[in-house]
């Protein structure tokens, strides 16, 4: 897939308030400071499409970005930031849960990993409630340039085995660098594909 033009469309304080209309949409979402935004710009080759911060906890809102004028790309709040407070992450989790399970347009969610740890649990809390919630998702591996490949490898194996555990059959699995656009062309062909397939039916 070639990305001709990636437009800001609106940031939104929840689900009711995204952009209407019934585009796909392809959110993404993972832990505070897992690259959500810096994987954006990756994906789109737009080096400030996305803000992007050194601090956690900067994406409060959910910002949706227009591909080609044909799909959205969405990115979601950060989960799991300890500094915000209780009150604040009931909220932030609040605005996550109501978009994931309301929004209709919603195609594919992609849960981004910070693949230099080993299974955290909130991680696996998160996709076990989004299998139980019947929402397709796709667990992407962010940062592999910080990693040798064979750690890499352990560390998608301990995620696989765990979750093997309570699964029949695992999510599809990427991985993916911003800094050296590794895995670009495969989350943007996962796109395609399933994009194709919504236009056949």
């Amino acid at each position: 897939m070639e990305i001709k033009n990636a437009t800001f469309v609106a940031s939104s304080s929840d689900a009711g308030k995204c952009p209407g209309g019934d585009l796909p949409e392809y959110a993404f979402i993972g832990r505070s400071n897992v690259g959500k935004s810096s994987l954006v710009n990756m994906l789109a080759e737009r080096k400030q499409l996305a803000k992007t911060s050194q601090k956690p906890g900067k994406t409060q809102l959910i910002n949706h970005f227009i591909i080609n004028g044909e799909w959205y790309l969405v990115d979601l709040p950060g989960y799991g930031y300890a500094q915000r407070g209780q009150k604040g992450r009931d909220a932030i989790r609040q605005i996550i849960e109501t978009y994931i399970l309301s929004r209709e347009a919603l195609t594919c969610l992609f849960v981004l990993i910070d693949c230099r740890h080993e299974p955290r649990k909130n991680d696996l809390e998160f996709m076990e409630w989004l299998g139980e919630n019947g929402i397709p998702f796709v667990i992407t591996f962010t940062k592999t340039d910080k990693i040798s490949k064979s750690r890499l490898h352990e560390h998608i194996r301990a995620y696989s085995d765990r979750m093997l555990e309570t699964w029949e059959e695992l999510p599809p699995i990427l991985t993916s660098s911003s800094e050296t656009k590794a895995g670009r062309d495969e989350i943007l062909s996962y796109i395609d594909t399933v994009n194709r397939r919504l236009k056949e039916n």
